[in-house]
């Protein structure tokens, strides 16, 4: 996720990828943009990872594999001791499962449990997830913000989109023959790089 650590990172091309350290740091153009498994990283990362589990995202297995990509930043959060926040969005409002703390083994289990049902307060999700982030700066001015955003993008309007000033990735779930295509211009309206979680 530290992009000004590639130095370091390509050293250790003999190792496998690091998948979402890499796609949280943005979209890679080149074997130069990759970050590889590290044994140690640097301190002071905090990842912001935004869950949409509403109803629509059980079609065509799209939580599921989600989950799949999810369980994999957990382990590399975890190893590489980065502190995690947690939002889901689903039902009636969103609700945070973590905040601030950092990885830890546990983050699995919740996994296991997650679930899709209710409605889409992603709006809501993101509009507290601003709000948690400027106090959170404050109090640690020099922690290094990613966002990634998990979604199928169906959501009822995207009027109302806050600012949320943080880098990141929206990982697109949404599948089948008819598609919204919302989530290209969700992750557009919050200045976030776009990829469809069949190409991840």
């Amino acid at each position: 996720m530290d992009r000004g650590r590639q130095g370091k990172a390509r050293s250790a091309q003999r190792g496998s990828i690091n998948w979402p350290g890499t796609l949280l740091g943005g979209r890679p153009q080149c074997r130069e943009d990759l970050l590889f498994h590290l044994r140690s990283r640097s301190a002071h990362e905090l990842w912001l990872v935004i869950v949409d589990a509403s109803a629509s995202t059980r079609r065509h297995r799209a939580l599921t594999d989600a989950k799949g990509l999810l369980a994999q930043l957990f382990d590399d959060a975890y190893r590489q001791r980065a502190r995690m926040a947690l939002l889901t969005a689903s039902g009636q409002s969103p609700k945070w499962q973590v905040q601030g703390l950092k990885a830890a083994k546990s983050l699995t289990g919740w996994l296991d449990q997650l679930g899709a049902g209710g409605g889409t307060p992603l709006v809501a999700a993101l509009t507290e997830a601003r709000h948690w982030l400027v106090a959170r700066r404050k109090r640690y001015p020099a922690e290094q913000q990613r966002l990634l955003l998990i979604t199928d993008g169906r959501v009822k309007a995207l009027a109302g989109l806050p600012e949320l000033e943080c880098a990141g990735l929206l990982v697109d779930i949404e599948r089948g023959p008819i598609r919204l295509g919302r989530s290209q211009e969700l992750a557009a309206g919050l200045q976030l790089d776009y990829w469809h979680i069949d190409t991840v």
